[in-house]
């Protein structure tokens, strides 16, 4: 039903659309909304981009190795610190904000990092946010390698990286789709951090982007109808050509940890 809304009033000028008519179809296809959202989404589009793929791609790696090293070498305090990284997930975002903020700031002013108002600072925050997810993903996961299997790397000879790179990472495809998928879709839809980190808008993501295109004055139902639908269409789309791989993926690691 809402993508329903999206479609139909998206398509529709801004003379005809309103809320009696909300569910009614167009009486004339009109694409101008579209092109239109288009053409001020775009550049926050390319920032979502650059947002979400080093986002993704390093709690991803850093995940993989967290799932490694609590999985098959366990360690003095493991125990504690496997479930202390999983509390992580419970912290609300909006608990965090002061300090994440006053934090960024601290490291431009002290490191001369300047990470508070840019994409690299949001990209570490996802980062960080998303290690104790992917960390239980892809620690759930490689208990189910058999540590027969490891044994015999190291009987070889192979160590720590050799393992890793030789043994768990062939095997571990499954496991970074899902958090792939999982990372992309929650880093591209977030808006919380967005809007608090990055007030210029020239540095925003889409989702603060789309937004700000209700206006001051005068709301385009119809431009903001076909940009929130241009805005969801990139997880839309990975939902329905990898959505399958997502479940195998999810499934494979959920019957040990």
């Amino acid at each position: 039903m809402p993508v329903y809304v999206l479609v139909v009033n998206g398509l529709k000028s801004f003379r005809e659309v309103s809320l009696s008519r909300m569910w009614a179809l167009p009486a004339d296809l009109s694409f101008d909304s579209f092109a239109a959202a288009y053409a001020r989404l775009r550049p926050n589009v390319l920032n979502s981009v650059r947002l979400v793929v080093p986002a993704t791609v390093l709690a991803a790696v850093v995940g993989s190795l967290n799932g490694y090293v609590l999985a098959h070498w366990k360690f003095r305090g493991a125990d504690l610190l496997f479930p202390l990284l999983l509390f992580g997930m419970f912290i609300p975002y909006q608990s965090v904000l002061i300090p994440l903020v006053q934090f960024l700031q601290w490291a431009g002013q002290t490191l001369g990092v300047q990470l508070y108002g840019t994409i690299g600072g949001l990209v570490l925050v996802h980062v960080v946010y998303g290690i104790p997810i992917t960390t239980l993903i892809f620690r759930n996961y490689y208990a189910t390698i058999p540590a027969d299997l490891v044994e015999a790397a190291r009987i070889d000879g192979a160590g720590f990286a050799g393992i890793y790179r030789h043994v768990v990472l062939p095997l571990s495809a499954p496991a970074f789709v899902v958090v792939a998928i999982w990372e992309f879709t929650a880093v591209w839809n977030e808006f919380l951090f967005a809007v608090t980190i990055t007030s210029h808008p020239a540095r925003q993501p889409v989702t603060v982007a789309l937004q700000n295109l209700a206006g001051s004055q005068i709301v385009e139902w119809n431009v903001q109808m076909a940009g929130a639908l241009l805005a969801a269409l990139p997880t839309l789309l990975v939902y329905i050509f990898l959505g399958r791989f997502f479940l195998r993926g999810l499934l494979a690691g959920a019957l040990k940890g």
